[in-house]
């Protein structure tokens, strides 16, 4: 689709203006989508706040327990106006900064208010890895929503003195909309390189990722270095994979299966970053993510490809964000509630209107549950 040509086209633009990473300074992905991106601006400071266990925070956090399942005869997921084969939007962060220096970063305040929009609007979120397995528990009627947080920067993770998640982080964020909002669930996927959340003590990246995979979140694979794909062989490729495999692994977030590619671009061998092997060690992904431009078909349904997830740049609707960032996206769902995918609450069933059930691929038709 054009979307995905535009993908390509834009991520070599991307790495022409991107510096060398050096290991004092903390990567800025770029996204590979018909938005064009700046030049990276210098790295920001690092806050004070460090992912420490800490002693645990006063207020207990929301918790991201799944909701009890229901049992959604047709007449049921009729009545929720159930429509499994929609589209879910798959947000991608990069920084949040309270002074935006690039025009994919973010503010806290802009974080926090797309969120609870999102909350009002009936979203839940789903991890990554929920989405690509088709684990999408969530109470009937609601629309799942996958949050993206690319390169494991600062501003998304971080404790304060009291242990609690620092409140500008992208965590701090989500669990303050959960605080107003309770069924929106605490979760979010972190795609990180070499030094999650700017980290270098390899005792502190433990503690981090130990803390955010302990608390519900996903912490997974966008390589090493942050390189651009196309220009590697098979064997460098493999080699960024496994690194963060091996390190995630070790650190507590069991074995990733999920990747979002850096700057979205896709080698010229799609299959290089689907599995593999280096020095002994394997990699197999069950979803690999591009870097835009629109929400992404249900996987349950025929047109899903695990190969090439599609997601939104969280953004407003300015210069070439008029028609490929969240806001637009958002705001277009909203008009369009029947191509929004919708729960059943059932996650036995893959409930449609009758009409659609042959968008459903063959390998989930012994779940469909047409009304």
């Amino acid at each position: 689709m054009l979307a995905n040509v535009v993908v390509v086209i834009t991520a070599v633009t991307v790495l022409l203006v991107r510096p060398e990473a050096s290991p004092t300074s903390v990567s800025l992905a770029g996204t590979a989508s018909p938005i064009s991106t700046p030049p990276t601006p210098p790295p920001t400071q690092t806050p004070s706040v460090t992912p420490s266990p800490g002693p645990s925070p006063v207020v207990a956090l929301p918790s991201a327990e799944l909701p009890p399942p229901v049992v959604a005869s047709p007449e049921f997921a009729k009545q929720v106006k159930a429509n499994e084969a929609g589209m879910v939007p798959v947000l991608m962060y990069h920084r949040i900064l309270k002074k935006r220096l690039a025009s994919i970063d973010r503010t806290p305040s802009q974080v926090r208010q797309e969120m609870e929009k999102l909350a009002r609007n009936g979203y839940v979120p789903v991890t990554a890895h929920e989405f690509v397995t088709g684990d999408i528990r969530i109470p009937a009627g609601k629309h799942p929503v996958v949050l993206t947080f690319d390169d494991g920067h600062p501003s998304h993770f971080a404790l304060d003195k009291a242990g609690a998640p620092a409140k500008d982080t992208a965590v701090g964020i989500i669990y303050q909309v959960a605080k107003k909002y309770p069924e929106f669930r605490p979760v979010a996927t972190f795609w990180v390189n070499h030094q999650p959340f700017g980290l270098r003590d390899a005792h502190a990246q433990e503690n981090a990722v130990r803390w955010l995979t302990t608390h519900g979140f996903e912490v997974a694979n966008h390589t090493w270095d942050h390189p651009y794909l196309p220009g590697l062989s098979k064997k460098k490729i493999a080699e960024q994979l496994v690194r963060v495999q091996r390190m995630l692994t070790k650190y507590g977030a069991g074995t990733p299966d999920t990747l979002a590619l850096p700057f979205g671009a896709m080698p010229r061998k799609r299959s290089t970053v689907q599995s593999g092997k280096w020095d002994g060690t394997s990699f197999a992904f069950k979803g690999v993510f591009l870097a835009g431009a629109q929400p992404s078909d249900s996987p349950f349904t025929k047109g899903y490809d695990w190969r090439a997830i599609q997601r939104v740049q969280s953004n407003g609707k300015k210069g070439e964000c008029r028609k490929w960032c969240s806001q637009y996206w958002l705001e277009w769902l909203g008009k369009h509630p029947d191509r929004r995918y919708t729960a059943d609450g059932d996650p036995e069933r893959i409930s449609v209107p009758r009409e659609l059930r042959g968008n459903i691929s063959p390998q989930w038709k012994q779940r469909i549950n047409a009304y």
